[in-house]
């Protein structure tokens, strides 16, 4: 799947790599910890809603450099990660129907359903295609008139604009055998969801900078209005990582809440306005259930009443049986960030990224296969 957004503009990712300053910022950041710990009483919780954002923890090593004064929490980001187990398995069923290719990302094809995987079921003769732009269907939808193509779209607010604009390149070309299976989830409505528990503990958040990037950094005001909560939006490398924890940690340390952009060469208040005109254009919110988390309203997106014709959950009713999670598998309660990956027993044992048991070690975004490859 392609990563949660876009990228930096050109040159600019050197600038935010300097490894002097990284050093300097990590001590203010460290010094910012320790406040904030003397006035909360504990060890700061910040939690990182994007699994772009829980790799390049790891990967910088900032993850690390930070435990024995901040505790980094893993939460719902990894797109692959909290799509339910009963909407793996509707995705397996259509995939075994003799009309349908299945289309997809790659990195689901490896995620276990209750019993079977995408690559298991095109091991036993399903066509299912690995596409890096859902465009990429439509074209293979509109070369291939004798097959139904179905795309599965999964991803949060950063994907489905893509996939809007596929549906609406489908209806240009008029390719009338391309459908979407849609599991798109809704970030906002699954953090009120993960604030409002009593027992999760988040002090902070470092908001999902590509998410941030289509939707709005305001468009998570709410968590200091309501909640009291800090929260910034950031980037990617290691001095954008750095400058979020010290927005909010200073948040902490001061006893003040609002929700600040330290990502502003890619992030606006407004947010995208083309996107998020696809976005409304063909999709409209609806409940969904994340793996974890349950059902949640208005974290979903459906296909609108006048699109209904490429809904593919409609043209193609499949029956799946009651849902089966591997035992012991522990990604649910990760994912809320109740546990880190080594508490999980089947962590690096039974579970490795060349055999996954869960999805939060298949994912390139999951915060497991994170944690085994590069902090073992």
């Amino acid at each position: 799947m392609p990563r949660e957004g876009g990228g930096l503009p050109s040159g600019a990712g050197e600038r935010y790599r300097d490894p002097r300053l990284a050093q300097k910022m990590l001590e203010r950041v460290r010094s910012l910890a320790r406040k904030a710990a003397e006035r909360l009483g504990r060890q700061p919780a910040i939690m990182e809603v994007c699994g772009t954002h829980t790799v390049a923890l790891s990967r910088t090593g900032l993850r690390a450099a930070l435990g024995d004064l901040v505790e980094l929490k893993s939460g719902p980001g990894c797109p692959v990660c909290v799509t339910d187990q009963a909407e793996l398995d509707a995705m397996l069923a259509l995939a075994r129907l003799p009309q349908v290719a299945v289309a997809t990302f790659g990195d689901l094809i490896r995620v276990p359903g209750s019993f079977s995987t995408l690559e298991k079921e095109r091991a036993r003769g399903a066509e299912v295609l690995v596409f890096y732009s859902p465009a990429d269907a439509v074209t293979w939808a509109k070369e291939h008139p004798d097959r139904e193509v179905v795309f599965l779209g999964v991803g949060f607010e950063t994907t489905a604009p893509a996939v809007a604009a596929s549906l609406e390149l489908a209806e240009q070309l008029g390719v009338p055998n391309f459908y979407l299976y849609s599991a798109h989830k809704l970030i906002p409505p699954v953090m009120r969801v993960l604030v409002s528990e009593a027992r999760s503990r988040i002090d902070a958040f470092l908001l999902p900078g590509h998410v941030s990037t289509i939707i709005g950094h305001r468009a998570f005001d709410f968590l200091a209005r309501e909640y009291g909560l800090p929260a910034a939006a950031t980037g990617f490398e290691p001095l954008d990582l750095l400058l979020g924890l010290e927005a909010v940690l200073e948040q902490l340390a001061d006893g003040h809440a609002e929700v600040v952009n330290r990502y502003p060469r890619v992030v606006r208040e407004e947010g995208n306005r083309r996107a998020l005109s696809l976005l409304e254009r063909y999709f409209e919110p609806t409940g969904a259930s994340w793996r974890g988390i349950g059902r949640v309203e208005g974290s979903g997106l459906s296909l609108r009443p006048e699109f209904a014709g490429r809904d593919a959950a409609r043209r193609f009713p499949v029956e799946v049986p009651e849902p089966r999670v591997p035992a012991g598998c522990r990604c649910g309660e990760l994912l809320r960030g109740s546990i880190r990956p080594p508490e999980c027993p089947l962590f690096a044992r039974r579970c490795r990224p060349e055999h996954p048991v869960g999805p939060c070690m298949v994912s390139s975004e999951g915060a497991c296969a994170a944690y085994y490859l590069y902090e073992g």
